[in-house]
């Protein structure tokens, strides 16, 4: 099914793109790996005309928004994300409405129709850094209550949280990250902002998928508690064959990031099912609010 996939991507002239909480077999076989907002990013460059998004719903919106010239796939049209889920624009514009007038930052992982009426969007990574260029003493942070309140825990500016949140990370409790360090007392306690507040307390490093890769790559430690979805995993074992990595808990589970298959793949590069396109009257807003998070990035 591997070569199958290679010989089709190549007939179509296309690129495949696995988040890194992918199983194992779709990292394998994809071009790039990574977090969902730099595999946009970088598809983006390419001159492949077929995007093929091993992710979910918002993630290949994200590279319709970047690429809009080109056809963006997602293999599992039902592949969704429940925190995405848990806001709409409607409610947004209820919220302002309440609030008053502030600047909206909104995490990646929300639908496109959210980020086109949001100031500026945000990643994991570089949350702090957008949240700073702000000139404004009061911030909308949406969707992640979480994500929202780490922000606030390293500014002095007052941060309105939505009530969203990941359930896969929202999971994680302290006594799980207890019983863990317990297990494996050498090592380093890598936390995702997804995760409630008291178990990043506990964390040695607070990172983005990515960043935990990174940092484990660097760090001269050898063994690391890994909290975050259970895909990432093999991405720091394949880049770190020589170090340990042990998962926070083992319900750090994705079912949505699960559902694409090898065949989902093949299908849909055969039939081109799963076309994600996001209309001109949203892209062109959404577009505004990633470019403006880019170049406060660098």
């Amino acid at each position: 099914m591997k070569e199958k996939i290679r010989r089709l991507l190549k007939e179509r002239r296309a690129i495949l793109l696995a988040h890194n909480y992918q199983p194992p077999e779709i990292q394998e076989v994809a071009d790039l790996c990574g977090d969902s907002l730099e595999l946009s990013i970088k598809a983006s460059e390419t001159d492949a005309a077929v995007i093929v998004f091993c992710g979910v719903h918002f993630m290949a919106e994200t590279a319709s928004i970047l690429s809009p010239e080109k056809t963006v796939l997602l293999p599992r049209p039902d592949a969704g994300c429940p925190m995405a889920d848990m806001i709409t624009p409607e409610a947004l514009l209820s919220k302002l409405a309440e609030l008053g007038p502030m600047p909206v930052v909104t995490y990646v992982n929300s639908p496109a129709s959210v980020k086109a009426i949001s100031t500026v969007c945000c990643t994991s990574a570089n949350v702090l850094a957008v949240v700073s260029s702000l000139d404004a003493p009061e911030i909308l942070m949406t969707p992640d209550r979480n994500l929202a309140r780490y922000a606030a825990s390293q500014t002095p500016k007052t941060i309105h949280a939505w009530e969203g949140y990941c359930p896969i990370h929202d999971r994680l409790t302290p006594e799980d990250v207890k019983a863990a360090r317990n297990a494996h007392p050498d090592a380093v306690f890598m936390a995702h902002p997804e995760c409630r507040k008291a178990v990043l307390d506990m964390a040695d490093a607070v990172l983005s998928t990515s960043g935990m890769i990174r940092f484990a790559k660097t760090s001269p430690h050898l063994s690391f508690i890994v909290g975050t979805e259970m895909g990432l995993m093999h991405a720091l074992q394949k880049t770190c064959p020589d170090k340990a990595f042990y998962p926070a808990s083992a319900s750090m589970i994705c079912p949505d990031m699960k559902k694409i298959r090898l065949e989902d793949v093949i299908r849909s590069l055969e039939t081109l099912e799963g076309q994600v396109k996001v209309p001109e009257s949203v892209r062109v807003p959404a577009l505004e609010a990633v470019r403006r998070m880019i170049g406060i990035a660098g």
